[in-house]
């Protein structure tokens, strides 16, 4: 697909002093995805007369969904790819080179999250990464990344049903089987799931953050009260190039939640807003990151568990545990809810059914809801190293959402201008940059959790046995 000869760059678009905001569409590429009869070209159609409104979001409750789906993303693999494994980065890297990394990452990742932008803007009729697949490549490029963006979702909430296995496990001292608790997490995930809208979860994500911020500022005054013999910090650690390439990716998925900017963007009242929505993700959590890290690697020593709850006394690591339940749920679902939309737009986009509240609509909505939420508990069932079969799956798609996808993108929309003037030179080189280093990162990724996964000894599938030990 060509792009026109002429692209407005999305910083130098015109805002009314309306709220109204009419996108622009692409006449040759907008017809194989767009919505029959969608004047505008924007994914959801005319909601005046629906009775199921999905851009209703301010820019600051899709930067708390965003700050949310990035907590999910660390709490995901058994909570080691998280905020709570990032102290242990530190003890395996040092501290100078792991801080480092994360800040070049947040650097990064808030230009390829920008990219997302500029191509959302100019081509409104995307609502996911799927549709930008479709754009790039043509239908077998929609199939092939809305396999991948589903595949990515469905094991990240499935990481989350068990975490909150192991979480009552903790809790419980293993007061029942394993499986009960995954049962109970199946149904638990499937009625937070039940609201069609991301406005709705931006409310839970809320707490979802405050959660794993009293549970993290529970485990650093404790570890702060009675630190480890001999803790302090290093600024540099000698390790295998596996081992520290595992490490880094920890901090590398910590800032993957781009597949979801697409589906957050179609959501806001005035697309135009989603850069503060991404300033205020990248600016709290890299503070929440650098003090974390820092404090808690300080006090823990080299030897700091990852997660992090593991480094404080029996009965703090409980408390901390029961605080983080509403970040393990809440993070969980917004993964599941990105593939439910992905699969309800995908049978009912261009239908009365996509803003109903009838009998159809409904229905269809919660049997999705209820597939999805069983299949991620047999992912979680079945698979007992589920964090380095996690990091596998990471390392395989989020390096091309979160990097390679983005320089992609900008490629295709100045297709035929990546010369044209200084700013567009220096974009160039940026977005390739980004091609690279996704690249990179996916094959080092594989290797490493692929060595970690056939290094390590996995416990048994479809077991009672208590796995939070």
């Amino acid at each position: 697909m060509e792009a026109p000869a002429k692209i407005q760059h999305p910083d130098d678009i015109t805002k009314e002093k309306d709220s109204s905001f009419t996108p622009e569409t692409d006449s040759e590429a907008a017809p194989t995805f767009k919505v029959e009869g969608d004047v505008s070209g924007d994914v959801f159609g005319d909601e005046e007369s629906a009775e199921v409104k999905y851009k209703t979001m301010a820019w600051w409750q899709a930067g708390m969904v965003l700050h949310s789906l990035t907590l999910a993303v660390m709490i995901a693999e058994n909570i080691s790819l998280g905020i709570l494994s990032l102290p242990a980065v530190m003890a395996k890297i040092g501290l100078g080179p792991g801080l480092i990394v994360l800040l070049c990452l947040c650097v990064i990742t808030t230009y390829s999250g920008y990219l997302y932008y500029v191509f959302k803007m100019k081509f409104p009729f995307i609502n996911n990464v799927a549709d930008v697949g479709g754009v790039l490549w043509g239908p077998w490029g929609q199939e092939l990344v809305g396999l991948a963006y589903n595949i990515f979702n469905i094991f990240c909430m499935a990481s989350h049903v068990l975490t909150f296995m192991i979480c009552f496990n903790v809790i419980t001292e293993h007061g029942t089987c394993t499986l009960v608790w995954g049962v109970i997490a199946v149904i638990v995930f499937f009625l937070v799931l039940i609201p069609r809208t991301l406005k709705n979860v931006s409310y839970l994500s809320i707490v979802s953050a405050l959660s794993i911020l009293c549970a993290v500022i529970i485990t650093m005054i404790a570890l702060g009260i009675s630190p480890k013999d001999g803790a302090h910090i290093t600024g540099f650690m000698k390790t295998t190039f596996p081992a520290g390439m595992l490490e880094t990716t920890n901090v590398v998925f910590a800032f993957a939640c781009h597949n979801s900017f697409p589906a957050l963007i179609s959501e806001l009242k005035d697309p135009r807003d989603f850069p503060k929505s991404l300033a205020l993700l990248q600016i709290v959590n890299t503070i929440l990151y650098v003090i974390v890290a820092v404090v808690v690697y300080r006090y823990a020593g080299i030897d700091v568990s990852s997660p992090a709850l593991g480094s404080t006394g029996h009965l703090v690591r409980k408390i901390s545990y029961g605080i983080a339940i509403p970040t393990i749920i809440i993070a969980g679902v917004i993964f599941g809810h990105l593939s439910c939309k992905s699969f309800y737009l995908r049978i009912f986009k261009g239908t009365k059914y996509l803003g109903s509240r009838g009998f159809v609509a409904t229905a269809s909505w919660l049997g999705i809801d209820a597939a999805i939420c069983v299949v991620s508990f047999i992912i979680a069932a079945s698979i007992p190293n589920f964090s380095n079969l996690l990091g596998f799956v990471s390392s395989l798609f989020a390096s091309f959402f979160s990097y390679a996808l983005g320089g992609l993108m900008w490629m295709h929309v100045y297709k035929g201008e990546w010369f044209k003037g200084g700013r567009n030179i220096a974009s160039f080189v940026a977005s390739s940059f980004l091609i690279l280093i996704g690249c990179a990162i996916c094959g080092l990724g594989l290797y490493a959790s692929g060595k970690a996964m056939h290094d390590q000894s996995g416990g048994s599938s479809w077991s009672c046995a208590d796995n939070s030990t």
